[in-house]
């Protein structure tokens, strides 16, 4: 992915394209945060959830918009958007067990897997207003077909904050040896700083 922005960066440095070097940039510095935010913190996260976020970042602001991907694959928001709602799924029971000092045993299964699922699409949620907002003040066109765009994305959000729920909510039943549930698990023991099994 930094091999893509560098190039891009550098191409749109020769045809003298500023904003799509601003982008590379932009988005080349804001992956770098998940990959050095845990040494600077002490946070362990897992390197396939770094690799998540730096692909996420990378495929919105850089693919999506500079590659214009979400124009040429009709599948390209599905894919972030369901990929994105996973992952709050999984990050809003992350929340839910440190709210309560990392007892998970303390959070009853479907409560922690109902407030994920909630925080997920609350985000969904925030992101389509945030979409509206700048096609209303900027003339932007983030959301492509307007209604239709805006209710398949929260559709695909539901889905997805689904998956990110029940991962959470096998975690919080002790059920946390593989998949989404071991990545929850994962998280938890390093934003609380445990050792490993």
């Amino acid at each position: 992915m930094w091999l893509l922005l560098l190039i891009g960066g550098a191409a749109a440095t020769f045809e003298g394209s500023w904003s799509v070097l601003f982008i590379a940039i932009a988005t080349f510095t804001l992956t770098l945060i998940p990959v050095l935010g845990p040494g600077w913190t002490g946070v362990r996260l897992p390197s396939g959830f770094v690799a998540a976020v730096v692909f996420f970042i990378t495929g919105t602001l850089f693919l999506g918009e500079v590659g214009d991907f979400y124009e040429h694959f009709w599948w390209w928001d599905i894919l972030l958007h369901a990929g994105s709602a996973i992952g709050f799924g999984m990050i809003g029971t992350v929340f839910v067990v440190i709210m309560v000092r990392g007892d998970r045993l303390a959070v009853s299964p479907r409560i922690g897997a109902l407030l994920a699922f909630s925080f997920a699409v609350s985000i969904g949620v925030l992101w389509e207003i945030f979409e509206y907002s700048m096609d209303q003040l900027f003339g932007m066109n983030m959301q492509k077909s307007g209604l239709d765009d805006t209710m398949s994305d929260l559709m695909v959000d539901c889905v997805g904050a689904g998956i990110g729920a029940i991962a959470g909510y096998n975690y919080l039943r002790g059920w946390s040896d593989s998949g989404l549930s071991r990545t929850v698990r994962v998280l938890i023991d390093g934003l609380l700083r445990r050792p490993r099994p």
